[in-house]
């Protein structure tokens, strides 16, 4: 029955982030946990009046605050990686036309200064000739210094900030990464990309940037730095949750952003990507995957059918069935922390949709929206409902789900 149910899902891109690619603001990056602009909006579309306050306690991308914040919606986000708060705050910033120019004067002014320099600081990203050939590398370091001198380092003033989005995107345009993967994986052979060449494509980044920010926002999105399982004290009341968890489905969450983040400094080395990582909900960086063998979980009444299934796991012929039942149980343990958590800033009658997937563990399903589900009517959450969204790819069983409920105190 599953199955002939499965046959007739699409996998429906947009409903991805490869919508978003040329929309502006939300294309200024590619990064793959982001989720579709397309189902945003027609979520606030059905949810919402022009009164309602929006939360995204997983911000991500900013997906969801840029939309609202484009609709003239007020909205507030929390995310637990420093990077994302920075870029979700310049991507729902408002800039002025005199601003713009005249940093696009000013940038255009610094690259006739650039001049190659042999020994200029470097991210200390592991095996980092893997990602760029060695003059190109030494081009970008020589543009990252004068960037730097001109513009200070990321985390000033959001207008130029810009300049450090473009030098993102620049980064990841001249590397090995291949995007033909859900994360990263690399090229065979490193592409050495010339010094007017590079300059060149820095100036057209930047320009189209540039160009993104000149419609003003009508709305007002912002972003703070905040464990969405910890929510006291926020004295914000909400009417809409519209948010992307990270899945059970044992992908990195700061993988993708690595590179980013150590260019801009928000990463020093890799203990402190996997310190990240293990705060994070669904993080199995580093040190995250070795800290779950001495984890206990907070909560002892979670859904009988999530200790069925770590017992499956656990259960599985592989040498790391016992770690991936542990990972998945403390998914679902820091999901309920989240949802008891979030009562406390919800109005009465508050929406919630939750864009979430299911995950397979040797062949034993987790299925996320039957889990959360029976966590959200546990903890006194009404009208709940499964709404399928797509297939997410070839594989059978692998679905994504807005799981959706309301607030009743």
């Amino acid at each position: 029955m599953q199955s002939e149910i499965e046959l007739n899902i699409e996998t429906r891109t947009d409903y991805t982030f490869k919508y978003n690619k040329e929309l502006g603001r939300h294309g200024w990056l590619r990064l793959t946990p982001a989720y579709s602009v397309k189902l945003v909006k027609e979520i606030i579309k059905r949810d919402c009046d022009q009164k309602s306050h929006i939360l995204d306690p997983f911000a991500g991308t900013s997906t969801t605050g840029l939309v609202s914040a484009e609709l003239g919606f007020k909205a507030s986000s929390f995310d637990i990686n420093p990077f994302l708060v920075w870029l979700g705050n310049i991507k729902c910033a408002n800039f002025s036309k005199d601003q713009l120019l005249s940093l696009k004067q000013k940038v255009n002014d610094t690259l006739e200064e650039v001049v190659l320099e042999p020994f200029l600081w470097a991210p200390p990203i592991y095996n980092i000739e893997r990602w760029w050939h060695e003059e190109t590398l030494q081009v970008l370091t020589s543009l990252r210094g004068i960037l730097s001198e001109k513009f200070s380092e990321p985390g000033g003033d959001h207008c130029h900030d810009l300049v450090w989005i473009a030098f993102s995107r620049l980064i990841i345009e001249t590397s090995s990464a291949a995007f033909n993967h859900v994360s990263m994986s690399f090229k065979e052979d490193l592409i050495n990309y010339e010094f007017a060449h590079i300059k060149l494509l820095y100036k057209e980044i930047l320009n189209h940037i540039i160009s993104s920010c000149q419609k003003p926002l009508p709305g007002d999105a912002q972003v703070q730095l905040k464990d969405s399982r910890d929510l006291s004290d926020l004295g914000i009341l909400i009417d809409t949750i519209i948010t992307s968890p990270p899945y059970p489905n044992r992908m990195s969450y700061i993988r993708e952003l690595r590179p980013y983040m150590y260019w801009a400094k928000f990463l020093n080395n890799a203990n402190e990507a996997g310190v990240l990582d293990w705060k994070t909900i669904g993080g199995t960086w580093g040190t995250a995957t070795s800290n779950l063998k001495t984890w206990n979980p907070i909560n002892n009444d979670l859904p009988s059918i999530l200790y069925e299934t770590c017992e499956k796991i656990k259960n599985s012929e592989d040498k790391n069935s016992a770690l991936m039942s542990l990972y998945v149980h403390k998914y679902f343990d820091d999901m309920y922390e989240h949802l008891k958590n979030l009562k406390s800033i919800l109005k009465p009658n508050a929406k919630l949709n939750y864009i979430v997937g299911n995950s397979s563990f040797y062949g034993n399903f987790v299925h996320t929206d039957l889990i959360l589900s029976k966590i959200l009517s546990s903890l006194g959450y009404k009208d709940l409902s499964v709404d399928v969204i797509r297939r997410r790819n070839t594989k059978k069983g692998l679905l994504e789900f807005n799981i959706r409920a309301r607030y009743s105190e």
